[in-house]
């Protein structure tokens, strides 16, 4: 679920604890979290709901100045698909900032990292490639994702999903344009050459 930056910021800050969104199956779950630039996103509740039983409450809590405004905001969304009513709260910052500024690993946290990458390689059908994407991004610093993509045989649909992968365990930075190895990035690559 995409949320706007400006949106995003009056969920951190409590003011919007509703969101709207037209689509043909619900994109997330109650229960569930959403990573955003702005942090963590708790989702409370998942529903279905026709416009017409939209409350003044809900577009109030959505951010609308009211309900006709929050009418106004859902016309111009030219989706098909069934309208769902969003209840989320703002949980923390992206816990990732701090895990990839940490690169003083045990012993055992490195045996596990190093774990997580073998597994990563084993379930691959193209085979290997944690070490080498790593090796790539250090060598080639705050290079654009389709040229990485390329330099690797790939297509940036492919490319930039296995990036996030390691990014997700705290190994790479996403810059503009392209990523840069986190200090434990560097330090897991180290690892991984031994």
């Amino acid at each position: 679920m995409l949320i706007r930056s400006d949106i995003l910021e009056r969920i951190k800050a409590g003011e919007i604890s509703l969101v709207f969104r037209k689509w043909r199956k619900a994109g997330v779950k109650a229960g569930g979290t959403q990573l955003t630039q702005a942090g963590l996103i708790g989702i409370d509740s998942v529903e279905t709901i026709e416009e017409k039983d939209i409350s003044e409450q809900d577009a109030l809590e959505a951010g609308a100045a009211s309900r006709a405004a929050m009418a106004e905001m859902l016309a111009k969304d030219p989706r098909e698909g069934v309208l769902y009513r969003i209840r989320l709260h703002y949980i923390g910052d992206d816990l990732r900032i701090a895990l990839r500024n940490d690169d003083s690993l045990s012993d055992e946290e490195m045996a596990e990292l190093l774990a997580k990458l073998a597994k990563m390689d084993a379930a691959s059908k193209r085979g290997p490639w944690t070490q080498a994407y790593l090796q790539l991004i250090q060598d080639m610093p705050d290079t654009h994702a389709i040229v990485l993509a390329r330099s690797v045989g790939l297509d940036n649909i492919v490319f930039k999903p296995q990036v996030r992968k390691l990014k997700a365990l705290g190994l790479t930075i996403s810059i503009s344009p392209g990523y840069r190895l986190s200090p434990r990035g560097e330090k897991v690559l180290d690892g991984l050459k031994k």
